[in-house]
């Protein structure tokens, strides 16, 4: 079956029993159909003082066409943990549409290790990324407003730094000139459309902690400068109050479940490769509260996601876990080894010997950050004995383990091997969490170790005029944040084809942006783009209302 017919089938409970699961009283659940709610904030606040369970990270290889499947590890694990008797929940992100109707597909994870409801998760689900994006464009509309209506503020509109957003992939809209048509649409500029997982406010909706945070957040926002220069924030177009009014009920966590009934949460959807790639602190922190263990994914291959959640999540909401799972395939190992998509099938043990590389990167890199790591083989049916026994034998050789694991085929009782692993990982201990770089390094020496620890570049290619922006930054008080690196996802340099694991190569940084209310520096490598196009055949052309009344084509 496919995932749609599989998740289509599910036996899902009352959103209110999975609810009681945690000890939530039906009172603090905001139901949305009988499926999904979210938790309010009065509950939220009210487990401050509760222990914390354990932490558990899911990240993966760099990804390629063959699926590595981290979400469904994710989810698989964690039916796997509560299959050996374990309190345990987990925390995804929500799925953009963008990429739903694009290349990528959903993000509910596959087979029998999936979040359900997987069709509703998939599109507008609970309406957290509508009121992101109209929380986004109302700011944009209020500056436009504020210049038509006399510029008190002496905006210098050649430098608006603040973009539209649609949650959509549409690269018509990167670069386009508004209020064309005369005196009464107000003054061109040239502008653009981000994707609104890139969105600043997305940013600061899953790193708020909570209503209060979050509009401080919003107002602290850079959207302009004067022309001497001196910047313009979110709360002097007198927005900050709107935008928060819009995303008050985003801000609460949404609860749905697993295929095998158990908790999840699902909310907040930055993307890893333009942003930093985790679900909400808000999340994270209420399910550590409620579980003994949880467990969590971050976007993309671990030099994105996992780097970003380390460096910047973690270190914001005073974070630190306790394990990480390395997501690998078979089929991605042969891949990175040079085998073409459509040869994958036939066993090829030298090919997963030479794709091995790209994996071993990974785990020393998360090694660096003092976390103990163990690498998941996400088992597919393809997969001979000898493929699997030379990911183990190379894992094992770095000092590390490898652990196979048949939750997609099997569910929670394929995973039960891992969740024990990671059980005894996480009760030893031995987990001695530190981010990569300091505070008080500069911003430029940020993005240089970053380049040079985890992608290996020898060198940062940076024009002045970027490091002099970033010194500037230092000068207005910033220096101190963290930075968010925007690079394609496939590769560890900024060329997409350059698989394994590739050295004697350069970061070149083509433009820096501040996000000061999120709290870090974005620094946009190569030729990534912050609003993605659709492919030549976008998954929309798939997508249809069979004769039944129901979606066919998600994936």
């Amino acid at each position: 079956m496919s995932d749609i017919e599989i998740a289509r089938a599910a036996k899902k409970k009352p959103i209110q029993e999975i609810g009681a699961m945690l000890d939530i009283p039906t009172e603090h659940l905001l139901p949305f159909g009988h499926d999904k709610a979210k938790v309010s904030a009065e509950f939220i606040k009210a487990q401050k003082g509760k222990k914390d369970g354990k932490l558990i990270l899911v990240t993966a290889i760099n990804p390629t066409p063959a699926g590595e499947g981290k979400t469904t590890t994710t989810v698989g694990l964690g039916d796997g943990l509560n299959k050996i008797g374990k309190k345990a929940m987990i925390c995804i992100r929500e799925a953009s549409l963008g990429p739903n109707f694009g290349m990528k597909g959903g993000a509910a994870g596959g087979g029998y290790a999936q979040v359900v409801p997987m069709e509703d998760m998939n599109l507008h689900f609970t309406g957290d990324f509508h009121a992101i994006t109209s929380a986004h464009n109302l700011l944009s509309a209020m500056i436009d407003n504020h210049i038509y209506w006399g510029n008190e503020l002496e905006i210098d509109e050649r430098r608006v730094s603040w973009r539209r957003v649609l949650d959509m992939n549409d690269r018509a809209l990167r670069d386009t000139v508004t209020s064309l048509g005369g005196v009464m649409n107000g003054f061109p500029r040239q502008t653009g459309f981000d994707i609104t997982v890139a969105s600043e406010v997305m940013a600061i909706l899953c790193l708020s902690n909570d209503i209060e945070d979050l509009q401080k957040r919003l107002g602290d926002m850079i959207v302009a400068y004067r022309r001497d220069r001196s910047p313009i924030y979110a709360r002097d177009i007198k927005a900050d109050g709107a935008m928060t009014v819009l995303l008050k009920d985003a801000m609460q966590p949404n609860i749905v479940q697993t295929l095998e009934n158990n908790p999840a949460f699902v909310h907040g959807g930055p993307f890893a490769n333009i942003a930093h790639g985790c679900n909400s602190v808000v999340a994270t922190k209420t399910a550590l509260k409620l579980a003994d263990y949880v467990v969590t994914e971050a976007g993309f291959g671990a030099d994105l996601g996992a780097e970003k959640f380390l460096n910047i999540k973690c270190r914001k909401a005073e974070l630190a876990p306790d394990a990480v799972v390395i997501v690998a395939t078979v089929r991605a190992m042969k891949m990175n080894g040079g085998v073409a998509k459509a040869d994958l099938g036939p066993e090829n043990v030298e090919a997963v010997e030479a794709g091995c590389s790209n994996l071993g990167r990974h785990i020393e890199n998360i090694k660096q950050f003092g976390v103990p790591a163990v690498v998941a083989i996400n088992h597919f049916v393809t997969d001979t004995d000898a493929e699997v026994q030379a990911i183990r034998d190379y894992v094992e050789n770095l000092g590390s383990e490898a652990v196979l694991s048949r939750h997609w085929e099997l569910g929670g009782d394929g995973a039960t091997d891992l969740a024990e692993r990671i059980v005894e990982i996480c009760d030893a201990g031995n987990a001695k969490f530190a981010p990569l770089y300091a505070d008080e390094l500069s911003l430029f020496e940020k993005i240089e170790t970053v380049a040079k620890r985890i992608y290996r570049a020898d060198e940062v290619l940076a024009d002045q005029k970027i490091r002099n922006q970033l010194k500037d930054w230092e000068a207005q008080g910033y220096g101190n944040l963290p930075v968010c690196m925007a690079k394609t996802q496939y590769s560890f340099t900024t060329d997409p084809n350059r698989r394994g694991a590739p050295v004697g190569h350069s970061l070149p940084v083509r433009e820096v942006r501040l996000s000061a209310g999120a709290g870090f520096v974005v620094a946009i490598c190569g030729e990534i783009m912050t609003m993605p196009g659709l492919p030549r055949k976008p998954a929309a052309m798939s997508i249809h209302i069979n004769d039944d009344g129901e979606v066919e084509g998600l994936f």
